[in-house]
């Protein structure tokens, strides 16, 4: 066997888990009144069926005061009891075990129900900084109350059927709050010592397992570094593993914290991070402990997960964003079909940033996930019609695979020699390269169901007046263009072009970037570490605002010790020969950037549809999908391509 050490079992007392595969708790937005809903039920049911070996459910709240958002599971009434059994009887069915995740976030509260900003308690009064919560400092009676919610809940899910529980005090959530010396500034017997400090975590461990039958099995995941200068470093962590790692039966290995910029970033961490890069931690605590370690982070494909396994580092790998990408990855990856897999490529727009925005989880590549009740079985096609496809980005691909899929004769187009459009050129930014696996496997998804690519085949009107397909879907793109502009243009670039290298730049660039995206943010590091002296100015409150918040504080850090100079709130409207001409937004007032060699512009695209009217003509449907539709980022475009897959 390819991945002896992945696919071979793992037992924790009476439980066995299948292959070393686990998919990590994780927020999905689509519980419905605090319970699991149907559609998280078909959700984790997909993964479980796609051959995870043990699936950790999103955090359940223990206390009415741990409600961080408006999407929380609750455990504190009897009446979840039989909803969460569903949910667990689902899992088991498809051959899964099922830990669920216990919580409290102390201070790290961003939810506002009834529209109001909720008191927060933490152990002392220490403020959080990326949410700006003040918290109060929890009594004693409180504290009772929290510790007796652990155990009540923990005997709840043992009573739907879970096989363990996980108490989840990483990321500085109230456990890890606890044990923080800088967070915690208690003066009585949960303060002080480090005995003192992990007595509330101790606690909790002892209030669940006075309630759960003897092979129960109870974990609990803690960050090891939270990459803060307030937060716990791996020696604390370290020291935190080796005096609870008797009371529990196994520890389960991350980094971050959620109080600040810095150590957000490592929630859930994007492609910048190195593969696998929390296994050194998760071999210390291994060596030091003796117990049962898991381990995340980065783990996106079977071999770094075989490779993590077979060092000793870890017993489980967490490979949460490789199963939202593909939930069929470790079916295929057990048959050697690795190239059938989807590889995660850590952008987080809509795994994460979904969440982040109030939304149900998906996938940029895979929009099914998150919407397996609607999408995960895809009607047969009623009569096998020749579709074509024109354009060969992350929307024509798409569109070409769920359409071949359903039965029909599909030719894709594309008039370049390569496949991907926009997306082949985003791999080219500073820390995007993962990217381009975007086109690899939307492409390889459109081979595999038959969809026959034709490179160099430039679709006009000819062409589609000779061939006569029954239906079109136009996936086309779009094409920069020129923002509203006075005096000189010669200075002015396309970011597309610096980066495909068509376009050049002089030594003292300012960047104009409309859009808040990758691209702006992206072309102002890579020519900042090619040695120009860049400024940016965004046409926004803030760098890279349009992108993912973790990535953001990640590219905001990079840009920092880059000196690139940041200018917000401003819109280009002129240029004369080395002065570029702002309107600051908000107060209409001019800002004059003055030496200015180039100008490179991140600005609204046009969509090019020019084929649309043809067809019209023809009398041949046509469906347009992502940027030939409207310019919009690679999410939308898959999205609609599977739409207008469907809709043929």
């Amino acid at each position: 066997m390819q991945f002896p050490n992945l696919f071979s079992p793992f037992r924790l007392k009476s439980t066995e888990i299948r292959n070393r595969i686990f998919s990590t708790g994780h927020d999905t937005y689509l519980p419905e009144a605090g319970l699991p809903s149907d559609a998280l039920i078909a959700y984790q049911r997909a993964r479980a069926r796609g051959g995870a070996g043990l699936i950790v459910i999103q955090v359940v709240g223990v206390h009415e005061t741990a409600r961080y958002t408006e999407a929380l599971l609750m455990g504190t009434s009897d009446a979840c009891i039989k909803p969460f059994a569903r949910l667990v009887d689902a899992i088991h069915a498809e051959g899964s075990k099922v830990f669920i995740q216990l919580f409290h976030p102390g201070r790290e509260l961003l939810g506002r129900p009834d529209g109001v900003v909720q008191p927060a308690f933490a152990p002392s009064h220490s403020p959080s900084e990326r949410f700006k919560v003040i918290p109060r400092e929890m009594p004693i009676t409180m504290i009772c109350e929290i510790l007796e919610g652990f155990g009540a809940v923990a005997r709840r899910m043992a009573e739907a059927g879970a096989d363990g529980v996980e108490i989840v005090a990483s990321h500085g959530y109230l456990p890890a709050q606890f044990m923080n010396p800088r967070v915690n500034r208690r003066a009585d017997e949960y303060g002080g010592s480090l005995d003192n400090r992990l007595r509330f975590t101790r606690q909790a461990i002892a209030a669940i397992r006075a309630v759960v039958p003897q092979e129960f099995v109870v974990g609990m995941r803690m960050s090891g570094d939270e990459h803060d200068e307030d937060g716990l470093v791996e020696d604390d962590s370290l020291a935190i593993a080796r005096a609870l790692a008797p009371e529990l039966d196994y520890l389960n290995v991350i980094a971050g914290t959620s109080a600040t910029a810095s150590g957000a970033a490592h929630i859930v961490p994007s492609m910048a991070n190195a593969h696998g890069y929390v296994a050194p931690f998760a071999q210390k605590v291994k060596q030091a402990t003796g117990t049962a370690v898991f381990v995340a982070g980065r783990i996106n494909q079977p071999q770094i997960a075989e490779q993590v396994l077979a060092s000793g580092a870890a017993d489980m790998c967490g490979m949460t964003r490789a199963l939202i990408a593909d939930p069929e990855m470790p079916i295929k990856a057990r048959a050697g079909r690795l190239d059938d897999i989807r590889a995660c490529i850590g952008c987080n727009q809509a795994c994460i940033g979904h969440f982040q925005l109030g939304l149900s989880i998906s996938c940029i590549q895979h929009p099914e996930t998150g919407r397996e009740l609607a999408y995960e079985r895809k009607p047969p096609a009623a009569q096998r019609l020749r579709i074509m496809v024109v354009g060969g980005g992350p929307a024509g691909l798409k569109a070409a695979a769920v359409a071949a899929e359903r039965g029909h004769d599909v030719q894709l187009h594309e008039r370049s020699s390569l496949t991907g459009g926009q997306a082949r050129l985003a791999q080219l930014l500073p820390t995007r390269s993962e990217f381009g696996g975007i086109i690899t496997n939307l492409t390889a998804e459109a081979e595999r169901h038959g969809a026959v690519i034709r490179r160099n085949s430039e679709v006009t009107r000819a062409v589609l007046a000779s061939e006569r397909p029954d239906a079109v879907i136009l996936a086309t793109g779009s094409k920069p263009q020129l923002p509203p502009f006075s005096g000189e243009a010669r200075q002015l670039v396309h970011a597309v072009d610096v980066l495909s290298g068509a376009a050049g730049t002089g030594q003292r660039v300012v960047v104009y970037d409309w859009m808040g995206d990758w691209l702006g943010a992206g072309i102002a590091e890579k020519l900042a570490i090619e040695g120009a002296h860049v400024r940016l100015a965004v046409n926004h409150h803030c760098v890279a605002a349009s992108i993912q918040t973790y990535i953001r504080f990640e590219t905001v850090a990079r840009l920092h010790r880059l000196g690139v100079e940041v200018h917000p709130w401003l819109r280009l409207y002129g240029a004369d020969d080395r002065t570029a001409y702002f309107v600051h937004t908000p107060s209409r007032e001019a800002v004059v950037l003055e030496d200015v060699d180039t100008i490179v512009l991140n600005v609204p695209n046009l969509q090019e549809d020019g084929l649309a009217s043809d067809l019209a003509e023809l009398g041949i449907p046509c469906h347009l999908a992502g940027d030939a539709l409207s310019p919009r980022t690679a999410e939308e475009a898959v999205y609609e391509g599977m739409q207008a897959g469907l809709a043929v």
